[in-house]
């Protein structure tokens, strides 16, 4: 690493573990109207669907959303039309009118997605793209990214994205093999941060980091064997989270890619947190260093 991308002394020395450790009112666009009874082989048909209240009503909010159908339950358009109405106007995007349906029929066409009385099916968001990510960067002295090394768990993920945008970070980056596919219950999971934080999809996570590097972004993974405790690493500046899969952590390449290796000390009660638990730590000790 260049000399003028080094950090002042207060930073503790790399780790060179190699160890593993297992570590979601009615639109006022038309009428809402009473469907037929939905058909078995109508499930498979047309874009995904999203589901559960915050999800959808985001996914209605963003205008890079491109909506096909909308279904609820009379009584979730009772509790919450006020909130629909709000999210459909505040986008030109025509979107569809509401079509009510009952829970068990939301169920049925779903395959059993636990919808909270609220679909939506809408086509899936253009892909973020790194460089796209990095332009936001370029004037944030405290950019932060989360990297997810092979993470498979749909709803893991989503609570990593739902962290990660609660925490202000600018995005969530994941290797694109054997990668997840965005589902319904990744994007309830998410609680509406599908819509607000760009989720990149990346070939070569090694290579990611050596570009975000370049970038003036220093890594920090954690390992549950590193001999530094994550509070005793300084975290301000650009930064990169790196986070490994349950079960194996981080990949040793990977590792050897970390500018600094580090723990959450827990207690010996448990083995490890789980991913989401353990992201979601790791973003308040970074945003309680930076105040």
């Amino acid at each position: 690493m260049s000399k003028q991308n080094k950090r002042h002394d207060s930073r503790p020395k790399k780790g060179n573990s190699s160890r593993h450790k297992p570590q979601d009112g009615i639109a006022k666009q038309g009428p809402s109207r009473k469907p037929a009874p939905v058909k078995s082989t109508e499930r498979a048909k047309g874009p995904p669907w999203i589901y559960g209240r915050h999800a959808v009503v985001a996914a209605l909010a963003n205008p890079k959303r491109n909506c096909h159908r909308l279904l609820a339950t009379s009584e979730f358009l009772k509790n919450h039309g006020r909130e629909l109405d709000q999210a459909i106007q505040s986008v030109e995007r025509k979107r569809p009118d509401a079509e009510i349906m009952d829970r068990m029929e939301i169920e049925d066409l779903l395959q059993g997605g636990v919808h909270q009385g609220i679909a939506l099916q809408a086509d899936p968001l253009p892909r973020a793209s790194l460089d796209d990510a990095l332009s936001q960067a370029t004037d944030q002295d405290n950019a932060l990214f989360v990297a997810l090394d092979q993470a498979t768990d749909p709803q893991n993920i989503g609570a990593v994205l739902r962290s990660a945008a609660g925490f202000g970070a600018l995005g969530v980056i994941i290797p694109d093999k054997n990668a997840p596919e965005i589902t319904g219950a990744m994007a309830k999971a998410a609680c509406g941060a599908l819509e607000r934080i760009a989720f990149i999809r990346v070939t070569n996570l090694s290579r990611t980091m050596e570009e975000l590097k370049e970038n003036g972004f220093w890594s920090v993974g954690l390992d549950g064997y590193a001999e530094t405790n994550l509070s005793d690493i300084n975290m301000t500046g650009k930064t990169l989270l790196v986070m490994g899969s349950e079960g194996t952590g981080l990949r040793r390449l990977t590792k050897e890619k970390c500018d600094f290796l580090a723990r959450i000390p827990i207690s010996q009660a448990i083995e490890s947190l789980n991913l989401s638990n353990a992201t979601a730590v790791a973003l308040y000790e970074i945003a309680r260093q930076r105040g």
